[in-house]
């Protein structure tokens, strides 16, 4: 402890006690610096092996993966060598798949966070096609 006329400080640790004259009032200051970008940094460090972190990191995943279909980023098929992409026109609300060399492939009724569903006539018959933005490879 340092005593002084002027002021009155004591440092424990990283908490620095300090009383000011003429105030009464004792202040309680963290010293440091934020090393992430965490607004409210408590001071820990984050642990990565924590279930919370682990959901977190597998939501940020599934919404990189649905920016870029929705950006029309090429994407293969788990088991494909075939390229697709996925493209709308402006003032619909829903587009369709694109092959590669060009090629309509379905169009598309629902985009999800983890899933995108659509149609194609074949014959005269309707297929339904679903593809799972999970498993999706995309291309750089």
């Amino acid at each position: 402890m340092t005593k002084s006329t002027k002021n009155q400080a004591v440092k424990l640790n990283k908490v620095e006690l300090t009383n000011l004259p003429n105030v009464g009032v004792l202040v309680v200051g963290v010293a440091g610096t934020k090393d992430d970008k965490r607004t409210n940094n408590p001071g820990r460090p984050v642990n990565k092996k924590s279930a919370r972190y682990k959901r977190l990191a597998k939501q940020a995943r599934y919404e990189r993966a649905l920016s870029k279909f929705t950006q029309g980023s090429k994407f293969k098929l788990e088991k494909s060598s075939q390229t697709y992409r996925y493209s709308i026109s402006s003032g619909e609300s829903f587009g369709c798949l694109i092959s590669a060399i060009g090629g309509y492939v379905c169009n598309i009724d629902y985009i999800g966070r983890t899933k995108v569903t659509g149609y194609a006539f074949v014959l005269d018959k309707r297929v339904n096609v679903e593809l799972n933005l999970k498993t999706l490879q995309f291309v750089k």
